[in-house]
């Protein structure tokens, strides 16, 4: 279960500075990221609102020669849909401010993954359908509830980066980063808490 700072839930929820407050670090192959730590203000109590109110749904895939659960609950929102929160269109039309000129498009969707303990987990992948499998595109993950360790390696395999992300950290994958990186959230033996991420898109890119 997930314990929210009792000084947190009396923080107003809101997207902090970008800008100089951003690092980023450059990858191989015309990949990067940008971090920027507690970006989100009011973040635990963003997360208490979206567990509660997120219509989230639990979704099956096969694999091989069986259906099996995803190990994790997800929600959708496509372009023109509300989103669940005021504080996300204020997130997303900070990072538009941010990102747009680079990007040459918005931030336009929305989707979200709920990682409730250390048995959900994502596999190494990249968001490589639609036109993120062949074009430079960005990805912007906020993390709220307990931090989960993000990890990121070259596709193909190699040694991997790990990020600690929640409490309201903003991750932005960038450049080549969905075709020539992969990232995961594995599963943890370890007690961690539950973790929402968020993450806007570029329309066409999934």
């Amino acid at each position: 279960m997930f314990q929210a700072s009792l000084l947190d839930l009396d923080t107003p929820t809101a997207p902090g500075e970008l800008g100089p407050a951003v690092r980023r670090i450059t990858l191989d192959h015309g990949a990067w990221i940008d971090l920027r730590p507690a970006w989100m203000s009011g973040a635990d109590a963003l997360y208490e609102r979206l567990a509660a109110d997120v219509p989230w749904q639990a979704e099956r895939r096969r694999m091989y020669d069986r259906v099996v659960d995803v190990p994790r609950l997800l929600k959708f929102y496509r372009e023109g849909e509300a989103l669940p929160d005021p504080a996300l269109d204020e997130a997303r039309q900070a990072l538009n401010a941010h990102y747009e000129h680079e990007l040459g498009e918005p931030f336009v969707t929305a989707g979200l993954c709920f990682y409730r303990d250390g048995r959900d987990s994502v596999a190494w992948h990249g968001d490589t359908i639609g036109r993120g499998g062949a074009e430079d595109t960005m990805v912007a993950i906020v993390s709220v509830g307990a931090p989960r360790a993000l990890h990121l390696r070259p596709r193909g395999g190699g040694a991997s980066l790990r990020y600690d992300l929640g409490h309201g950290d903003l991750i932005v994958m960038g450049g080549s980063c969905q075709r020539t990186w992969e990232h995961a959230i594995p599963k943890s033996s370890a007690a961690v808490g539950p973790r929402i991420s968020i993450q806007f898109r570029p329309r066409g890119v999934r």
